[in-house]
């Protein structure tokens, strides 16, 4: 199944390079797209997930700089039968994380500094699970290449837009319209592709991570705080690139409506009413381990007070 994900979704990206050079420069055109296409699906499978860390500002964190949280991870990884992933830490003041890699045995966890000193211990725990859970499910390849392409087409449509003037002839049947259209309408459908693939994918990493780290309410709980920290810090290495923006537990893009027609995101309130509806099903199953989500972690600083716990992020 994830195979034929893959090779979905890799048809589905050169299907849009494709039209992105008929739409630019007619048969010429869109034979060059193929060679492009051909060229990044195969860069995209082997490098990107270097891509996306770098781009993102990530750095590797060794075991002898944070041994706490490489033993958090590895305990977990274990109990969801994985390799150890490496860490990597991304110096941003809003709380966030993401999964990749293009299987499990070459996977990587990427935390924000802000999330280290926001979240407490159990919900720290619970994010890393609901990466980890990416994982398993093999999401990191479809998350990254997506990124990848999605981040492409919207670099051809900026070229489109700046430098496909001209009228029409043979090998621009659509003239000046068509690198219009290929400005707005090539982002949208790459947009379209990763919400299809986004939500319920989150859905399903809230599911499985809640049981690898026993803590479906820490889980929620650190949701709650990572939606309402994104308001008021900005993730300037995401705003940079917002086609990677899906990568992330929340999307990190200040402004960004959760229940518009391209969110790359399922609205939080419902994966929060999800996993406390989780919490009970486990609570009866006698799987739901002890969570305390008022402790301060190991890497927190105080930070002021959120709003009434039981309430959700919209009050």
């Amino acid at each position: 199944m994830a195979l034929f994900k893959t090779l979905l979704l890799m048809a589905a990206m050169t299907a849009l390079f494709l039209v992105a050079g008929l739409l630019m420069g007619g048969t010429k055109g869109m034979l060059i797209a193929l060679g492009v296409a051909v060229v990044t699906n195969l860069l995209a499978y082997w490098n990107s997930d270097r891509m996306v860390l770098r781009m993102q500002g990530a750095r590797a964190i060794s075991e002898t700089e944070s041994p706490e949280l490489h033993d958090m991870v590895r305990r977990l990884a274990a109990r969801a039968s994985l390799p150890m992933p490496k860490l990597y830490i991304i110096e941003s003041d809003q709380p966030n994380a993401f999964a990749t890699g293009r299987n499990p045995e070459n996977a990587a966890v990427a935390a924000t500094t802000g999330l280290l000193r926001i979240l407490n211990r159990d919900e720290i725990e619970g994010v890393i699970a609901h990466e980890l859970a990416h994982v398993k499910n093999r999401d990191t390849l479809i998350m990254t290449l997506t990124a990848t392409f999605a981040g492409a087409i919207s670099m051809l449509a900026n070229f489109a837009m700046f430098f496909g003037g001209g009228g029409r002839n043979e090998e621009r049947p659509f003239g000046a319209i068509g690198s219009i259209a290929m400005f707005f309408l090539a982002p949208m459908a790459a947009m379209v592709v990763q919400t299809a693939i986004s939500r319920t994918r989150e859905y399903e990493a809230d599911r499985l991570g809640a049981r690898i780290s026993g803590k479906p309410r820490a889980l929620a709980a650190a949701l709650i705080k990572i939606h309402n920290a994104v308001k008021g810090r900005l993730n300037h290495r995401a705003e940079a690139n917002p086609a990677q923006a899906h990568l992330y537990i929340i999307n990190p893009l200040s402004g960004a409506r959760m229940d518009n027609l391209f969110s790359t995101h399922p609205d939080t309130q419902n994966r929060i009413d999800e996993l406390e509806e989780l919490a009970r099903t486990m609570e009866q199953e006698g799987q739901l381990m002890v969570e305390d989500t008022h402790v301060a972690g190991p890497w927190s600083t105080p930070v002021p007070p959120l709003p009434n716990p039981n309430k959700g992020p919209w009050g």
